[in-house]
């Protein structure tokens, strides 16, 4: 009896959205006031400074380093994005960033068609990468929920509105652009398409109705000097923090630069042709493996993947395992497993740190797993006869407008 009642009450906190919310919550708060007190905040001031920057007209690229090391790489609409933060008096932009990004994330993971305690488990799966992400204050886990958000809102044939979520990823930090493939399940396809066009004139001359229209032109000419140096730098192999990616991996092992073209043909192909496969599925499970699947990609072949970029590929991690028929196979299991220690955990104490500083970290090993499962997912996806999983939770207007529990 007293196992029982210890399971319930498992059951119970476990499933109970608030809890984990709050969890969330409290990591944020908690990380951001240490890292304050480290003095550690620099890709912040990064961010903050891209507003003030723009409003005085001064490029929005350049170093500046009597404010922060390092430089910016994201979009020009960004300036706007991060404008409520930075004129936050003291250090309230900071909490409240940090806050609004995990707040982001978690409420896009909430949207899923998975039961509550399904959600809530990835939302546990992906909670050292979370923090790896706070520590650095980094946006990633918002990149990650405009990806859900847009499959959220193509299942719910809201596809002109998907399209706004894809255009913002893409003139943030270019990752957004991977949420196309949604494409393929569109039941609503012209709006797609119109919702493209439409939110990308949008959002290329929002900036422009507050800075003037030819300092935010040259931005976009300067953003993509800026990118193309990022990716030069990332390639180089000149410190172990960056391209911890497939590609990054290969080259480490090798020791040398490599040719990278023949990977990243492989595999788009396996993705586009494996989401191909599961256009117009009717399964919830193949497209949820869509989204798994498009999560993973977007991180495993990006020379710009560093370790705080997995909270993006572990939220699809969770949504592959939670969202795997029942009963769940040893293989999925282990692999499981072993993503989950060797790719995430590695950073803590229950990890060997022989193993960490002499084979992880010098050959981006941190991509192996998640290269695995994105493998997985793929052979799945090309599989004749699928599993079939049914949907545990209601959809997005369900959500909004609240319906009779079901059990």
């Amino acid at each position: 009896m007293a196992k029982q009642g210890q399971l319930s009450l498992f059951y119970k906190i476990f499933s109970n959205r608030y809890f984990i919310l709050a969890v969330w919550i409290f990591l944020a708060v908690f990380y951001t006031y240490k890292y304050i007190g480290y003095g550690s905040i620099n890709n912040y001031l990064i961010f903050k400074y891209t507003y003030f920057n723009a409003a005085m007209g001064h490029n929005l690229y350049a170093a500046y380093p009597q404010f922060y090391s390092d430089t910016n790489h994201y979009g020009p609409i960004f300036c706007l994005i991060i404008a409520p933060f930075a004129l936050l008096a003291g250090n309230l932009g900071l909490y409240f960033w940090q806050i609004c990004n995990v707040a982001f994330l978690f409420c896009a993971i909430q949207l899923l068609p998975l039961s509550t305690l399904k959600k809530n488990i990835i939302c546990i799966i992906c909670a050292q990468e979370l923090i790896i992400s706070l520590k650095e204050f980094q946006t990633n886990g918002a990149i990650a929920a405009l990806l859900i958000f847009t499959w959220v809102l193509v299942e719910n044939k809201k596809d002109f509105w998907a399209s706004l979520f894809i255009m913002l990823g893409l003139f943030v930090k270019l990752y957004g652009v991977v949420g196309v493939v949604f494409f393929l399940l569109s039941k609503q396809k012209k709006q797609f398409i119109a919702g493209l066009f439409f939110w990308g004139a949008v959002l290329f001359v929002l900036p422009m109705l507050f800075f003037s229209p030819a300092f935010v032109a040259h931005s976009y000419i300067d953003w993509y000097h800026s990118l193309m140096e990022k990716n030069a730098q990332n390639i180089s192999m000149s410190t172990q923090y960056q391209d911890i990616s497939v590609t990054g991996m290969v080259r480490r092992i090798v020791g040398h630069q490599i040719n990278i073209l023949p990977i990243l043909l492989t595999a788009v192909v396996l993705f586009a042709v494996s989401s191909l496969k599961k256009q117009m599925a009717a399964d919830l499970r193949s497209r949820l493996l869509m989204l798994a699947s498009c999560l993973l990609f977007v991180v495993l072949f990006s020379t710009s993947s560093e370790h705080p970029t997995y909270i993006i590929a572990f939220v699809g991690v969770g949504i592959w395992f939670m969202s795997a028929p029942q009963p769940v196979n040893k293989w999925q299991i282990a692999l499981f497993a072993f993503t989950l220690y060797f790719g995430s955990l590695f950073r803590t104490d229950i990890f060997p740190a022989y193993i960490k500083n002499n084979l992880i970290m010098p050959y981006a090993l941190k991509a192996l797993p998640c290269l695995m499962v994105w493998l997985t997912i793929v052979t799945e996806m090309l599989a004749k006869k699928p599993a079939a999983v049914q949907p545990e939770a209601a959809p997005l207007n369900d959500m909004i407008t609240p319906t009779p529990t079901t059990i």
